[in-house]
């Protein structure tokens, strides 16, 4: 259901801008929702032949030309770029969604709540927000607002699951309607309130965090979802007591994620630990260069090529390799001596892990230069030698690139980015 609907689906830049240019016009309105799954073919169908404004009328020729020479060139450059997928897939969220507007016609014509299609109803709206499904919950809640308070078994309602299943979007509709105090307010069946739920680790959250690489970051988002939670409830909130194990929100934070503490400490300190020795060897190699200089001295005890450019090029990426490394390895000795406590996995350890791996990854490219700095030094002249050996000298600074940089990023983005949660939500209820 989830992939249904845009909501459902995660787009890079690219992907976004692509599907932002294609329109597709909703198939003609159907009368009944019983129409055939045929019809809804044949509409799709139709729709696919409808023309595309700007960029997406040359999407739109692409995926024509491609459908008649499957395997011609312009077919091929559509699969590469993944065209042809987003534009059947844009298909399938329009067409979804027109179906949706109609089933909230219904609904809004007659919903009597002690029918048994009342109960599927509410099964159909908590499955949606398992999955995250934004388009469903505003569109099923605005055709009836009674449903805005649905609750499940538990006894708990639209936001205390998204809460419940960490699902970002959903709970950032919260808001965006007016009945945002009153429903803040709201415990389930064993007087668990949101900040209890945010504390608890479900298996729905679990499957929400197994998409993030490390138990170090795990630990952060969910740190982050329990001080975003924090900040909308009331102060007593923090002190209430649950029925069942009668425990504050952050005793049940401390019970449910002990376990992912422990694994988020492990990652820590073995990530720590490999890189401390990369930075220690990278210091070793940088004194030791910077005692024994390409060309040796002179008599007078000078470099013997301290007037050379290269040799000052030398100098610097030398020092300021052994300076970075130095940093680095310091960085990564604080992370492996930390106390470990919940709130560090918030802020303090994910800065210390940047700011050791932005120091390593430059201490690395700096030894780079030093070395073919140096080698130019030694052997000028003899460019076929020089040259392969500067290429290659590439290599580790682009390996460490492409294996590292993507953690640093992503630890960059996860702890002062944007974050996950959106509280300009337009008002829609």
């Amino acid at each position: 259901m989830a992939s249904s609907f845009r909501s459902g689906v995660e787009l890079n830049f690219w992907q976004q801008r692509i599907y932002d240019s294609i329109d597709i016009q909703p198939p003609p309105r159907i009368n009944h929702i019983s129409e055939t799954v045929q019809n809804e073919e044949n509409s799709q169908a139709n729709n696919g032949r409808r023309s595309i404004r700007s960029v997406g009328g040359l999407v739109e020729q692409l995926v024509s030309h491609s459908k008649k020479q499957k395997e011609g060139l312009v077919s091929k450059i559509v699969e590469i770029l993944g065209i042809k997928r987003i534009y059947e897939m844009k298909i399938v969220h329009v067409n979804s969604l027109a179906f949706l507007k109609l089933v909230c016609e219904e609904i809004n014509k007659d919903l009597d709540m002690h029918k048994m299609s009342y109960p599927t109803l509410i099964w159909a709206i908590f499955e949606a927000v398992r999955k995250g499904n934004v388009e469903f919950i505003t569109h099923i809640c605005k055709a009836n607002p009674e449903l805005l308070w649905a609750t499940n078994d538990k006894g708990r309602g639209i936001f205390h699951f998204a809460i419940e299943c960490r699902q970002e979007k959903i709970y950032n509709l919260l808001y965006g309607i007016s009945a945002k105090k009153r429903m803040i307010l709201r415990a389930d069946k064993d007087n668990n309130n949101k900040l209890h739920v945010a504390g608890l680790l479900s298996p729905s959250a679990q499957a929400q965090l197994n998409r993030i690489p490390g138990a170090a970051l795990q630990m952060q988002r969910e740190l982050q979802w329990y001080k975003e939670v924090e900040t909308i409830v009331p102060p007593w909130f923090l002190e209430s007591r649950n029925c069942y194990e009668y425990l504050t929100p952050r005793e049940l934070f401390t019970k449910s994620h002990s376990g992912l503490l422990k694994e988020g400490e492990k990652w820590m300190k073995e990530t720590a630990t490999s890189y401390t020795v990369v930075g220690a060897l990278i210091i070793t190699i940088m004194f030791a260069a910077i005692i024994t200089i390409p060309g040796g001295n002179k008599d007078t005890g000078f470099p013997a090529f301290i007037d050379e450019k290269l040799f000052m090029l030398f100098m610097i990426s030398d020092a300021i390799s052994l300076f970075s490394s130095t940093t680095a390895t310091l960085t990564f000795l604080g992370i492996l001596t930390s106390r470990y406590a919940e709130d560090d996995f918030l802020k303090s350890l994910p800065t210390q892990m940047i700011i050791g791996l932005a120091t390593l990854f430059f201490a690395i490219a700096t030894m780079m230069i030093a070395f073919s700095a140096a080698l130019l030094i030694i052997v000028r002249g003899h460019s076929w030698i020089v040259i392969p050996t500067i290429l290659l000298s590439s290599v580790p600074v682009t390996l460490f690139a492409w294996m590292q940089f993507p953690l640093l990023v992503r630890i960059t983005i996860s702890t002062y980015g944007k974050g996950i949660f959106n509280r300009n939500v337009e008002r829609w209820l």
